[in-house]
């Protein structure tokens, strides 16, 4: 769970920064992609090590474990989340305004409402005011608004 923290921090950090999922995510994975596979393989060999023991129950738990950290590592932590990251972009990041506010969470760059688009059309929130990204204020003004009257 440590890791995915250190991942995920990372590729909104790079979010933040260009406001390209895609690009965030192979900025992210690059920062962190080797500290959290080092980890996840001094796991698996701790646990693979105590699989040579004498004890039959030892030796299947410490199998089960060692196998485990190597299915998270590769599937979930190099695979699965990057994807669902790219794939869902903006989303990923969407927070209610009122929840943003009382977080104090800022708004990504140059992200707009959702549902800021032509006729309101978007996927969450659409047409109604203040349903806009992280940071979004109750007119649903987004984070270019922001920049463009001075406030950061």
């Amino acid at each position: 769970m440590d890791y995915e923290v250190f991942i995920l921090t990372r590729i909104r950090e790079a979010y933040d920064a260009s406001g390209d999922a895609r690009h965030a995510v192979t900025e992210g994975l690059g920062r962190t992609g080797r500290l959290v596979t080092s980890a996840a393989a001094i796991l698996m060999l701790s646990f693979l090590s105590m699989s040579t023991g004498p004890q039959t129950d030892l030796k299947i738990l410490a199998t089960g474990l060692g196998a485990g950290i190597l299915i998270d590592a590769v599937v979930v932590r190099c695979l699965l989340v990057p994807a669902l990251v790219a794939l869902f972009g903006r989303a990923n990041w969407w927070l209610p305004s009122s929840l943003a506010r009382v977080l104090r969470v800022p708004a990504p760059a140059g992200a707009e409402p959702i549902g800021a688009g032509p006729a309101g059309a978007g996927p969450i929130g659409a047409g109604t005011a203040g349903a806009g990204p992280i940071g979004a204020g109750p007119t649903g003004a987004g984070a270019k608004d922001l920049v463009e009257s001075g406030v950061r």
